[in-house]
């Protein structure tokens, strides 16, 4: 009990500069979106796949009642991500008590501080990881219990965790395996009846969510082409690598990147092979000493199983941009973990009770402030960002999400620069095109974005945000019958895209097509409602048209949506001084005024 206080209050400063933190690149897929935040939504993320990012709906639902509760306030998502890590560190040291491993709680305070493990508890998205990773412990604990008494109930109860696990994140499939290594580390064989038989319903439902997850990474998500196109040599060597890249971590956590550098892997460098032989060498070795000693051998298949997925022989769209990720050994690193503990354990018991203490107190406060630092990097994604860049200058996609937030922020002429070199270290970037056109249009140079969006188009033909874009471009250079087509293109592509509407519906009123703007000026504020941008201009649209009552409506909204708007004001003064309302007209002008008094001199 003490120990678990401890842990709980340690992780709580250790990730104190996270408390704060923004939501991130991809936090927008995993909280959820406006359209799922109903009972309907919550039957959507069970029962429609692809209403989710992946089809992992104990997550989503965790996160559906978390948006209830604290809306888009980041605190609670990472208030629950730090309490899941530091639960999850208890349940271990729980586990390494039952099995008599020495150091079970030197080891959860290990796995509680390592900063391997900051991306998985700072990062909000990575609630997948901290919410299964309990799941997958409780589960492994109650198993035990029904391995010691027999009963059936406690036998449902562990399938039941193994279940919510595996609908959080698909990678504690392990479980079954990992509970097979330890009764082999514990007997020394495996007895089919008593150790087998009972989990390969486990191992049912594993593959099965396995072979879901793969669909979808690969059909929605995208996780197939070219850029994955490695032949088994090649994933050979990758696995190789990977491998000793994470257990290298976790030795010594050093040079953590959000992003880390795109591996070239090719067979005809020589050095590429030493890692998948030292890997065989290794599995070799400690299989020989499995006959005298079988801890070593079964720490190395835990932790390597657990990084079967991730090890390259299988497509997770993260490749694209990196082969490796923090993010995707915590579960893995649990094996290293407790070896690591053990030997430290015993280590520490041969020194003066005083000594082992102090040494214990200088690991965890060092591993405690590496992991203080690094979680600052998720502060924001500025910060997140600019730091990836600064380790790896050539990671193409962070430079376009910078690009993103430099433009969001009205930093346009900024996040030029890093859309061009993200262009120059992918050529065949279809959102940095886009991107980089929308942003030269913003700048008024509409004629040097044209191409850029063009090329968007012909890397990516289904691409709804390009051709509306593209369509603005046109208009811009005074190319509007030009420009028409492309927005029909972005609203046959995505019927629900009110900003396509919102274009089409004006240029149709720049080529005196009134009647056929209208529609869509409608399905705009069907789509979007609370739209300023939609309201403002079919207000406006309206008055063009001498349909002056019927602006009132969307001048009137847009005015409760932000009172500040000097511009709509106006507008509205002048709706109502040409419908005879010259009071009520008056009293806007002067509040047009007010708000901003260059206006006077306009009117």
């Amino acid at each position: 009990m003490l120990m678990g206080a401890l842990i709980f209050g340690l992780v709580v400063v250790t990730y104190w500069p996270a408390l704060t933190g923004g939501f991130l690149w991809d936090d927008a897929g995993h909280v959820t979106r406006s359209d799922l935040r109903s009972l309907s939504g919550l039957g959507r993320i069970w029962f429609e796949f692809g209403a989710t990012q992946q089809y992992y709906p104990v997550l989503h639902s965790a996160f559906w009642f978390e948006r209830l509760l604290w809306g888009d306030s980041t605190l609670g998502y990472h208030l629950l991500n730090i309490s899941l890590h530091a639960g999850s560190a208890c349940l271990f040291g729980i586990i390494l008590q039952r099995l008599k491993i020495p150091g079970a709680w030197v080891t959860a305070l290990l796995f509680a501080l390592h900063p391997v493990c900051v991306e998985s508890v700072a990062w909000i998205s990575e609630q997948k990881n901290t919410l299964s990773t309990v799941f997958y412990l409780a589960s492994a604990i109650v198993y035990f219990r029904y391995r010691d008494t027999g009963h059936r109930s406690h036998y449902g109860w562990a399938t039941g965790l193994f279940v919510l696990a595996l609908l959080t994140k698909t990678v504690t499939a392990s479980l079954p395996a990992a509970l097979l290594v330890i009764f082999w580390w514990q007997h020394g064989k495996l007895n089919w009846r008593r150790d087998m038989l009972p989990l390969l319903p486990w191992f049912a439902l594993g593959a099965i969510s396995g072979l879901v997850t793969a669909g979808f990474e690969r059909e929605l998500i995208g996780a197939q082409g070219a850029d994955f196109n490695l032949d088994l040599l090649q994933r050979c060597l990758l696995a190789g690598r990977v491998f000793w890249f994470y257990l290298g971590k976790l030795i010594w956590p050093a040079d953590l990147i959000f992003i880390y550098p795109h591996w070239t892997v090719n067979a005809g460098v020589w050095w590429q092979w030493i890692f998948p032989v030292a890997a065989a060498a290794l599995l070799a070795g400690l299989t020989v000493l499995a006959r005298r000693k079988r801890g070593p051998l079964a720490v190395m298949l835990l932790f390597a199983g657990t990084l079967f997925p991730v090890l390259g022989f299988v497509n997770v769209f993260p490749f694209l941009f990196s082969y490796v990720a923090d993010h995707f050994q915590y579960l893995a690193s649990l094996a290293i973990f407790a070896s690591a503990g053990t030997f430290l354990q015993l280590g520490f018991s041969k020194l003066p009770r005083g000594f082992g203490v102090s040494a214990i107190v200088v690991l965890a406060g060092g591993l405690g402030l590496l992991s203080w630092a690094q979680s600052g990097m998720y502060r924001d994604v500025l910060t997140l960002y600019q730091t990836t860049l600064k380790k790896n200058p050539d990671c193409w996609m962070a430079h376009n999400n910078l690009a993103l937030i430099l433009a969001d922020a009205g930093h346009i002429d900024q996040a030029i620069p890093h859309l061009e070199s993200a262009i120059r270290l992918k050529p065949d970037y279809p959102l940095a095109e886009n991107n980089l056109g929308n942003d030269l249009t913003q700048l008024d140079r509409p004629a040097e974005a044209v191409p850029h969006l063009q090329r968007a188009l012909a890397l990516q033909p289904k691409y709804p945000v390009a051709e509306r874009n593209l369509g603005i471009a046109l208009a811009a250079v005074g190319k509007i019958s030009d420009a028409i087509p492309h927005f029909e293109n972005a609203l046959r592509l995505k019927p629900d895209f009110a900003e396509a509407e919102l274009s089409l519906a004006t240029a149709l009123m720049l080529t005196n097509r009134f009647s056929e703007a209208v529609p869509h000026f409608e399905k705009a504020v069907t789509l979007e409602p609370d739209s300023i941008e939609i309201r403002d201009t079919y207000g406006r649209a309206l008055m063009q048209a001498g349909r002056f009552e019927q602006s009132l409506d969307h001048f009137r909204h847009v005015l409760e949506l932000d009172p500040g708007r000097a511009d709509t004001h106006m507008n509205l003064a002048l709706a109502l001084r040409q419908l005879g309302q010259k009071q009520a007209a008056a009293g806007e002008y002067l509040e047009a005024l007010r708000l901003d008094p260059s206006l006077g001199n306009a009117h």
